[in-house]
């Protein structure tokens, strides 16, 4: 389980971003995280990862402080930033470094996800497009299999047949053990997916329940928009 506790967190004293904000991912599913942008969606997800620490309050990976980044910790966690770069090398190479911080990484679940993409894992990551470069990314953060996978607007930048091909990936690689917390504002991208939904404005969780309990005619992003719109 995620959880994040009364926590306060700013880049400066002008830009405080979250003021005792409170959630819990429990284990398992996929999350949506949902918000305008600015509401903290990435500043919650990197705080999860511990590459951000709370001025106050707590955030916490199965009852262990992120911000101790402890390697049994950092070992189960695993973060798709929006923008990010890939060394100059080639993808057995990348692999090759990475792999012993991932006890449970698995090649063949690599080349699965890399064939979802149309793609071989015989690649120099140095000749990859942006675009190329994501969907490879992607494919080794699922290939990683940590229990819990953060991705910040994993959509951003790919066409219609790659945003197909990427659910497929995630649907693929997702297991019972596994929990994924997608960070977006492109709702209809990823809304087949997510067994849970999370809206957040500010420093308030909107809505936070299982799709399940939702009416399943009511479209996704036409609930993300009323909730934004016209909170409880």
């Amino acid at each position: 389980m995620i959880s994040i506790k009364n926590v306060r967190f700013g880049y400066n004293s002008r830009q405080v971003v979250l003021d005792d904000f409170s959630l819990e991912f429990t284990q398992g599913g996929i999350y949506g995280l949902l918000g305008k942008n600015g509401t903290g969606k990435s500043t919650l997800l990197y705080l999860m990862m511990g590459l951000l620490r709370p001025q106050k309050g707590s955030v916490a990976i199965d009852g262990v402080g992120t911000s101790l980044r402890t390697p049994e910790v950092m070992s189960e966690v695993f973060l798709v930033p929006e923008e990010y770069d890939l060394p100059p090398i080639s993808l057995r190479k990348y692999v090759e470094v990475i792999k012993p911080f991932y006890p449970r990484f698995s090649n063949e679940l690599l080349e699965q996800c890399l064939a979802n993409f149309d793609m071989t894992s015989d690649i120099d990551l140095g000749s990859l497009s942006m675009g190329q470069k994501k969907k490879v990314y992607m494919s080794v953060a699922l290939a990683a299999n940590t229990r819990y996978l953060l991705m910040d607007e994993p959509t951003n930048g790919l066409d219609i047949l790659s945003k197909s091909q990427f659910r497929k990936a995630v649907i693929e690689g997702m297991s019972a053990d596994k929990t994924i917390i997608i960070s977006t504002h492109q709702v209809h991208d990823v809304e087949l997916l997510l067994d849970h939904v999370c809206i957040i404005e500010r420093n308030r969780v909107l809505l936070n329940e299982p799709i399940e309990e939702k009416d399943h005619a009511v479209n996704l992003e036409e609930l993300f928009i009323k909730t934004v719109k016209d909170p409880l």
